[in-house]
């Protein structure tokens, strides 16, 4: 009877999704274009709206029961064992359910705009649900964030392709799923919209605002219905600005520079040590989850996002933090405090790079939050407890270090300053935000040329948001503009077989090859006419004496923009392409530009 019932639950669900369908394809034949985009932006806002839900109560639910747990044993037991276990589990479904595959961060959503023109696989529809729930519901010391953008660009991007929309209708809609997450997860849609433009899109016309400020206040709306208080990052408290406090805000946003750096370089540490492992399966998970599994058993707040411990620590007994750990009868002593709030502060890049290196998912944006406040924090309790002439707001110093340290990493300071705005639930510290922001922004752009998220895309030549030459560049794919039918010969033939394929066909340029199809020079048409017209000449004459060698050759696998160096510096037209030392084919200037103009028009999203 019940797999009557389960039968009958798929045929009606399946009966109402078609249902569905049907209605969507028929309002895009009814409605206009631009009408059908802002029809659209809701959709995709909605559906990632509830995979917020599904994640950020998962992972609350997790954080509760394992401190209600906690509160029993007196030691953090299951804190230490649940990342574990998340990592684990996490790595069984990558390798039994997801192909042993898994994109991580949200570099992955600028490869998709920069290289495939907005197409998110299908399966990052599920699959970051489902093993960000599992690494950081169960502790993992990462963020729910970049799985959230991931999920929301993914349902962007496959509403476009199901409905058949343009490249530039593709991209804007993943954009909306952008916005509609971050929207959701901080109930903060002006800082959706600037995340979705300031790191996603970086060339946007201002009528591309409009779907994607629906979006992102449609996530906000659905996550302040359906998400309590406690379940998301916010502030009730109220701050104010104090412009005595301006050095020291200065101060923050230099440090918060420089922890951006250190953050991000030992990340990527992390990242690279386990990218060298042979086994990266449950052997490789087991060892980094166990070396997080110490570090949590010393320093609880690394479990899990760490959103609560943030909160603490903005409010008026920070001293709390130590319950539950070996500091605990220490917790009365402020200097105790804050040697714990800045060792774990520094340990929080480890922590995160143990859990994503060892088969974990999530991403960095809730651990760049985490490492903002301990250091507003560290900074405003170390100038009161050294006595300097006034007191400063700790709260205020908490609050105001995310947005330096989100800046930082991200090199998004737009971002970091209203997200930060938005979750404290007003404006008032939008100078020291702003000051913060912009100065930390300034450091780590000294030292780091890209963001985090960038920057190992940016060193394979694989992405360039920043930069639109480079970034539609990069997205054309050289082997598909390889002319592969020109007419060949070798050394055995006349000069005679040159003069037919000239007359013959419309080839200008006639390539020698041997026997293995290594290229050993060309016959060019404007250079040898005036000798292979006469007839006296050419009986006379061997083939080699008719060959040249070209200006430059062409690898198939040089990246677009040195190949368009090799054009300018050559002053050609057309160049041979070599294929592992083998002969491939041409490649010509005229269509390599064409395809450049073609993709530009495909990007401009108005």
């Amino acid at each position: 009877m019940s797999k009557t019932k389960a039968s009958n639950f798929k045929i009606v669900f399946r009966s109402i999704f078609r249902r569905a369908e049907n209605l969507i394809f028929l309002l895009k034949d009814k409605l206009s274009e631009r009408n059908f985009i802002y029809f659209a932006s809701v959709l995709v806002a909605i559906t990632c709206s509830f995979a917020v839900i599904i994640l950020k109560s998962f992972a609350h639910n997790i954080f509760l029961w394992a401190n209600d747990i906690n509160g029993y044993l007196k030691l953090p037991y299951i804190n230490s064992l649940l990342p574990i276990a998340g990592i684990l589990l996490t790595v069984f479904v990558v390798r039994n359910f997801l192909n042993n595959h898994i994109e991580k961060g949200s570099s992955k959503i600028l490869y998709a705009v920069a290289r495939k023109g907005g197409i998110v696989p299908k399966k990052q529809m599920y699959a970051q649900i489902v093993t960000s729930s599992l690494t950081v519901g169960l502790g993992g010391s990462a963020g729910l964030e970049s799985p959230i953008v991931i999920t929301g660009a993914a349902f962007g991007s496959n509403f476009a392709q199901k409905y058949h929309l343009s490249q530039k209708d593709r991209i804007l809609l993943l954009a909306c799923g952008v916005a509609a997450g971050i929207g959701a997860a901080f109930n903060a849609p002006i800082a959706g919209v600037l995340f979705a433009i300031e790191v996603v899109l970086t060339d946007v016309s201002i009528s591309a605002f409009i779907p994607i400020i629906i979006s992102a206040a449609t996530g906000a709306l659905i996550s302040k219905v359906a998400l309590s208080s406690d379940t998301i990052l916010n502030f009730e408290q109220s701050l104010k600005f104090d412009y005595h406090n301006t050095p020291f805000y200065i101060l923050l946003g230099v440090l918060a520079g420089f922890a951006s750096i250190y953050h991000a370089r030992n990340f990527q540490r992390i990242e690279k040590f386990f990218g060298t492992f042979r086994n990266k399966g449950y052997r490789r998970a087991l060892f980094g989850a166990s070396i997080l599994a110490i570090l949590i058993f010393f320093f609880p707040t690394l479990f899990g996002e760490g959103y609560e411990s943030i909160k603490t620590l903005a409010s008026k007994n920070p001293n709390i933090l130590l319950d539950n750990t070996m500091l605990e009868p220490f917790k009365s002593s402020e200097w105790v405090l804050l040697a714990f709030v800045g060792v774990t502060m520094l340990l929080k890049a480890f922590a995160t790079g143990l859990t994503l290196g060892s088969g974990g998912n999530g991403g960095n944006f809730a651990p760049s939050l985490f490492v903002g406040s301990y250091l507003g924090f560290f900074v405003a309790k170390t100038v009161n407890l050294l006595n300097f002439t006034h007191h400063l707001p700790i709260a205020n110093f908490t609050i105001v270090g995310m947005a330096g340290i989100l800046s930082g990493l991200f090199h998004a300071p737009l971002t970091a300053i209203f997200l930060i705005g938005e979750i404290t639930g007003g404006y008032d510290l939008m100078v020291p935000l702003m000051i913060v922001s912009s100065v930390s922004y300034a450091v780590s752009k000294q030292f780091e040329k890209h963001s985090m998220d960038v920057k190992a895309l940016a060193d394979k030549g694989d992405v360039f948001t920043s930069d639109k030459d480079k970034n539609i560049l990069q997205s054309i794919d050289i082997y598909k503009l390889v002319q592969k039918k020109y007419k060949t010969l070798t050394l055995d033939n006349t000069v005679e077989s040159a003069i037919k394929i000239f007359s013959t066909t419309e080839q200008k340029i006639i390539p020698i090859v041997d026997e293995d199809k290594n290229l050993i020079g060309i016959i060019d048409f404007e250079a040898v006419k005036a000798v292979i017209f006469n007839p006296y000449t050419v009986k006379f004459m061997s083939i080699n004496e008719v060959i040249s060698q070209p200006e430059t050759i062409i690898l198939l696998e040089d990246k677009p923009e040195k190949v368009m160096r090799q054009f300018e510096a050559s002053n050609a037209i057309i160049l041979p392409v070599i294929q592992k030392g083998k002969y491939f084919g041409f490649l010509s200037k005229i269509d390599l530009l064409e395809n450049y103009r073609q993709r530009l028009k495909e990007m401009i999203i108005d």
